[in-house]
């Protein structure tokens, strides 16, 4: 492989790792890149001229994945003058110039406050031949002012919100992403209205806790003064989205069980073009543990909401996140944990094994667990999650199911001859085309009837009952991807919001 031949635009690749807010700060990376003159680097082929790692740093292992990766890259750079290598991303944040002491071959470290930096920083590098290392405190700018290259036709993140202001003892997401700041309900309608424009279907509003979106903030006229002020703002969101036309669903994640609200709930229900997916993160069925990490909800708070939503949603497709062998945590612990999930009969649950992060309080806790009961227990909720999803899915087989059709989601698709997308539950069904082969893109809708079930999954392997071609459908098969140029938002100020600068250089906001 050989890097872009000289005179030609410079090439990139982004690698990223973490969660849903990485994956679309990945977009903004790309978005950026793109709008300074980089093309994306083919699958296949040369070398990229740059390549960025945008890092999670949630788990333990995220340290040795990404400095065996930068390893790995040593040499290849090496037989490659004038490749960079940029790191970015809450690992980032948290080694910051500690990443060019490991690895000296590294050219740009930028942060989770400054993803705006890059190419100027790249820039920099390259006519400095040296390394930049860039780390803001805080934000300076929201991220969704930045350009994007969405990767997808028909769904779309939308950042409501960055940062948190919980202090759960056991995650270094605070420190890394800063305090909460909101968007305004009418800038992040705006972002949602362009994508729907550029034939989007579906968005998920993201944020680090989406319950507490609004409380500082308030305007009159804004949606979340409707019902009364900035307690109501998210819910008041999410009506506010059934009220745009063309958008068919509407997703969010995640919510916090301390701050969760009789009105979300209301407005999930009555908004048609809301989910009835819910993904609100357990950690522990322990009270006592959930003490220890500083969760201020107990089960019964927990299970509670669960059954809310389940008598004004039936239908309603609950996910969740669980934390097994967190410091001191007993076997009583442990089993009240399996019996919540019991209780609540999760239709999903991503399971982690507790993972020790420097810097926060659960790092020095007493109690630290040997890994070989960590394990354990570990296997044992596993087996439970799936005795459960599985029993959950068994029982849509013979249920007609709305899958929008996606790219990716069955590894298995091009050998079984099926296709795959999500159900409005985000349940994954893998399914026939039928006498549809080769008419069915992705962003279109298939009505089909679930034949089998299984933990993680559904297939539905009669011919579909009805196929609907759809604009993101149209653009999937002419291989356009939408592209916000980025809509000129500004973090909340108190009072009447000032009146915006005109966009320069195409730059007009997970």
């Amino acid at each position: 492989m050989t890097t872009a031949a000289a005179g030609s635009p410079r090439t990139y690749q982004v690698r990223t790792y973490g969660c849903q807010m990485n994956v679309h700060d990945s977009e903004r990376i790309s978005g950026l890149l793109e709008d300074a003159g980089y093309v994306r680097a083919p699958e296949a082929g040369e070398q990229p001229d740059v390549v960025v790692f945008n890092t999670c740093a949630v788990r333990e292992n995220a340290d040795n994945r990404l400095y065996g990766n930068l390893g790995h890259l040593r040499p290849v750079k090496a037989k490659h003058p004038g490749m960079q290598i940029a790191v970015g991303g809450c690992l980032a944040q948290k080694d910051r110039g500690e990443i060019v002491r490991k690895a000296p071959w590294v050219d740009v470290v930028f942060g989770t406050h400054n993803i705006g930096s890059l190419p100027a920083l790249l820039d920099r590098a390259r006519h400095n031949a040296a390394a930049e290392v860039e780390i803001l405190e805080s934000l300076e700018v929201f991220p969704s002012t930045l350009p994007t290259r969405r990767e997808s036709t028909y769904a779309g993140w939308v950042s409501i919100s960055v940062g948190c202001n919980n202090t759960c003892t056991f995650c270094i997401v605070p420190s890394l992403r800063g305090k909460e700041k909101d968007r305004r309900p009418g800038d992040v309608l705006s972002e949602v209205r362009a994508l729907v424009d550029s034939g989007v279907l579906e968005v998920t509003l993201l944020g680090q806790n989406v319950n507490s979106y609004g409380v500082a903030f308030g305007e009159p006229g804004e949606p979340n003064q409707r019902r009364g002020g900035g307690r109501s703002a998210f819910a008041e969101l999410l009506r506010a989205c059934g009220d745009v036309d063309g958008l068919e669903r509407v997703r969010f994640t995640s919510p916090h069980p301390k701050d969760f609200t009789d009105d979300v709930i209301e407005a999930m229900a009555e908004t048609p073009n809301v989910c009835h997916s819910l993904h609100m993160p357990l950690q522990s069925g322990s009270d006592d543990v959930l003490r220890a990490m500083r969760r201020s909800y107990r089960s019964e708070r927990y299970l509670g909401i669960i059954e809310k939503v389940r008598a004004a949603m039936p239908d309603a497709a609950i996910t969740t996140d669980i934390i097994v062998g967190f410091p001191g945590e007993t076997e009583a612990d442990f089993a009240r944990t399996l019996d919540v999930v019991r209780e609540a009969r999760f239709s999903s649950a991503f399971t982690f094994q507790y993972s020790k992060r420097p810097g926060t309080p659960a790092a020095t806790m007493d109690g630290q667990l040997p890994k070989p009961v960590v394990q354990e227990r570990y296997e044992r909720l596993v087996a439970c999650v799936e005795e459960i999803t599985w029993a959950e899915n068994r029982k849509l087989v013979g249920e007609t199911v709305e899958v929008l059709v996606a790219v990716g989601e069955g590894r298995k698709d091009e050998r079984t001859g099926r296709m795959s997308g999500r159900a409005r539950d985000g349940r994954l069904v893998h399914f026939a085309t039928g006498g549809l082969a080769g008419q069915i893109r992705p962003g279109d809708i298939v009505h089909t009837v679930v034949t089998y079930a299984a933990p993680h999954h559904l297939n539905a392997d009669g011919a579909p009952l009805a196929h609907r071609r759809t604009r993101a459908g149209d653009a999937a098969e002419a291989g356009r991807a939408p592209r916000t140029p980025g809509v000129l938002l500004g973090l909340p100020t108190i009072g009447a919001p000032a009146v915006p600068p005109a966009p320069t250089g195409g730059c007009a906001p997970r």
